[in-house]
């Protein structure tokens, strides 16, 4: 290297210095990152620098996977199984359910529109009694419900119309104890009217159909008879409570209500799947983003572990900083190798977090089950969730994020120890040598 220029610390001449990031300077930091016996301790503190951002970048990605999977698992069951958009009449009763369907069915985006009669009631057996949703649906209108006709697990729907039985959850199946062919006991205080009141009705249904949905409270809530039968077990003769119906593009909601608006024809109250959901899905989106935070603090006290490392590396090579000065090595190349050192932990930790967290990811209902059978545990209990299996859903502009979010952290804690090795004054360091 030739010296010659500005005039630098102690008298010594600043060096002009060689092209950035030149190969010694690469060779120089990765030596310092090797243990030696002078600097174990430093290694140490390197190694736990490591381990904390490999263990935060996987438990970020893993944590966004399992809250993305149930976001996107949760919005296709309930929305799936309950519909996007939801019509009640308004002044007089809806007995003109076929006409209203008949006009909303040509508004463009409409997929599946069909009449329903809804209504809480109260479900037992001889051994066991439960409260549920009764819904009362047409055979052609069931079948075409994907949250129930593709989740069928025992029985048929085939003959749903003149069966006079009903469709229970797997859950609700096993809590009053009956199978396919068993008979449940439906109540309801809606009864027929007396001079003395309404009187409670009551009536026995063979289970024809048994579903499972995979959300463990609708499995556990849910009843469905067919559509007539409910329209006389409920009063409601020749007429529904409310018109459900799905649409292509449920994002697109404000749309399709000015859409509906215009063709309905009558007086309607009109809700969707954001209204009846918006305080669970707010709930879940404020988790998610607390979760985020939260877990950036692995990251962030591994990169101030990285600062505290490059320090005493600092002050451990003092002496060899000198030299290399004293050699024609320039302020920048003294800052370079330490920007080195410092960005390869955060680096090499960066990308080994982010190969666990991906394995783990996308295995993680195997690795529960694992677990559960290994140490006789029982984790993600769908008893207490809302959902069967523990989802996890990897999208890559989260994982692109806690990647860049990570690299720029270890990048920024290197600045202030590469720095100050920088403006290290040689004739000072080798003063006392």
């Amino acid at each position: 290297m030739k010296g010659a220029g500005a005039e630098g610390y102690g008298g010594v001449d600043e060096p002009t210095g060689t092209r950035p990031f030149a190969r010694f300077e690469w060779i120089i930091a990765l030596r310092y990152l090797r243990a030696r016996r002078a600097s174990g301790f430093v290694s140490v503190i390197a190694g736990f620098s490591f381990l904390g951002i490999s263990l935060g970048v996987a438990t970020l990605i893993v944590v966004m996977s399992v809250m993305n999977g149930f976001h996107i698992e949760l919005m296709s069951k309930i929305i799936g199984i309950n519909g996007h958009v939801f019509l009640q009449g308004v002044e007089r009763p809806l007995n003109d359910y076929d006409e209203v369907i008949d006009r909303i069915s040509k508004v463009r985006g409409l997929k599946v529109a069909l009449p329903m009669v809804e209504s809480p009631a109260g479900v037992s057996s001889p051994y066991q009694q439960a409260g549920a949703l009764v819904r009362g649906v047409r055979e052609k209108d069931i079948k075409r419900l994907p949250g129930i006709a593709d989740n069928i697990r025992l029985g048929t729907l085939d003959g749903w119309d003149t069966a006079e039985g009903v469709a229970i959850g797997q859950r609700l199946a096993e809590n009053l104890s009956v199978r396919v062919g068993d008979r449940v006991t439906i109540l309801t205080a809606r009864g027929a009217a007396t001079p003395f009141g309404i009187a409670p009705r009551i009536k026995s249904y063979p289970v024809v159909a048994i579903f499972q949905i995979g959300v463990t409270e609708f499995d556990n809530i849910f009843v469905y008879m067919p559509f007539e039968e409910a329209q006389a077990f409920f009063n409601k003769e020749d007429e529904a409570t409310v018109i459900e119906a799905f649409v292509d593009e449920p994002e697109r909601m404000d749309e399709m209500r000015k859409r509906l608006d215009a063709a309905v024809g009558r007086p309607m109250i009109m809700t969707d799947w954001r209204q009846r959901n918006r305080s669970f899905f707010e709930a879940l989106k404020v988790e998610r983003t607390v979760m985020f935070f939260i877990l950036t603090l692995i990251v962030l006290v591994a990169a101030l572990n990285i600062i505290s490392g490059l320090i005493m590396l600092v002050k451990d090579k003092g002496r060899a900083i000198a030299i290399l000065r004293t050699m024609g090595a320039t302020r920048g190349s003294i800052l370079r190798v330490f920007l080195i050192t410092g960005s390869a932990i955060g680096v090499a930790g960066t990308i080994f977090g982010l190969v666990l967290g991906l394995v783990v990811a996308h295995n993680l209902e195997p690795i529960r089950q694992t677990l559960n059978a290994l140490l006789g545990l029982n984790l993600f209990d769908p008893n207490f969730y809302y959902l069967s299996r523990l989802p996890s859903v990897v999208v890559a502009s989260d994982v692109i994020m806690i990647v860049a979010l990570t690299l720029s952290l270890s990048l920024i804690a290197t600045i202030f120890p590469a720095r100050r090795a920088a403006r290290l004054d040689p004739v000072e360091a080798l003063r006392y040598e």
